[in-house]
């Protein structure tokens, strides 16, 4: 069997954005990881898919709010394969309650599941990302709610300041390695689909009027996020760090 080229740990990779960013960087002589919180009948699925494009495949499960969690999924990751060349930090959830209605405990949930998981994951992966040079990548899925607060668009206090703080630390990080030709960035998706059968919080109607408020005049799919994820993580994006890529029909200007 020929040697791998790239090992890929992706989190919430069983549905979703992160099913859709595995099937656009499987490809031979690669690996990806994928990670879910407790989905794993979903993650099997898309390791399927995985394997159909040529790529190996494992699955892992975890809950990145525990401290831990992150920095074991890179070891078990470099103890299967014996490397690690990209992390996608894509795992979150969204809490749609104002501020007032969000007791601490909520609060430090969301903040542990995604701001305090990436550092995790950049603490953890920073030696095998500097191992890997110039094809060490990170990627943080940030969002839309960390930049757009007003025009009847939905308001994510506490989600948006989860995100705000993937990005701030995806800068500093981008800094750390960047003398080893390595790049960290992040995506921020707009109003996206939710795959057939998700659980949609959003009515009908509402989404048709979220619809309206996007230049472009439709939500996104989860393929026009993965793609942008996936250009931040080949050759073509080697001179792009510390940047945040805006996938949102224009949903921010």
């Amino acid at each position: 069997m020929p040697s791998l080229q790239r090992v890929i740990l992706i989190t919430g990779a069983s549905s979703g954005i992160g099913a859709a960013t595995a099937r656009a960087l499987a490809a031979p002589n690669a690996a990806l990881v994928l990670h879910a919180r407790k989905n794993r009948a979903g993650a099997e699925k898309v390791a399927e898919e995985v394997r159909a494009s040529g790529a190996e495949a494992l699955y892992l499960e975890g809950d990145l709010a525990q401290p831990g969690t992150a920095r074991r999924l890179v070891e078990e990751t470099v103890a299967r394969f014996g490397r690690l060349d990209v992390v996608v930090s894509n795992a979150g959830f969204a809490d749609r309650r104002p501020i007032g209605e969000v007791d601490r405990a909520a609060w430090d949930a969301s903040i542990a599941s995604m701001t305090s998981a990436f550092y995790e994951f950049a603490t953890a992966a920073k030696p095998w990302l500097i191992k890997a040079g110039a094809g060490g990548r990170m990627v943080g899925v940030s969002s839309f709610v960390a930049h757009a607060f007003a025009r009847g668009l939905p308001s994510f206090p506490v989600s948006a300041a989860a995100k705000a703080g993937v990005e701030a630390l995806a800068r500093a990080f981008a800094v750390e390695i960047a003398p080893s030709g390595g790049t960290v960035n992040c995506v921020a998706p707009g109003l996206i689909e939710k795959d057939a059968g998700a659980h949609v919080a959003l009515s009908l109607a509402r989404m048709q009027e979220m619809s309206a408020l996007v230049p472009m005049g439709r939500y996104g799919k989860t393929a026009e996020v993965a793609a942008a994820i996936a250009f931040l993580c080949s050759p073509a994006a080697s001179y792009i760090t510390g940047q945040t890529l805006h996938v949102n029909g224009g949903v921010t200007l």
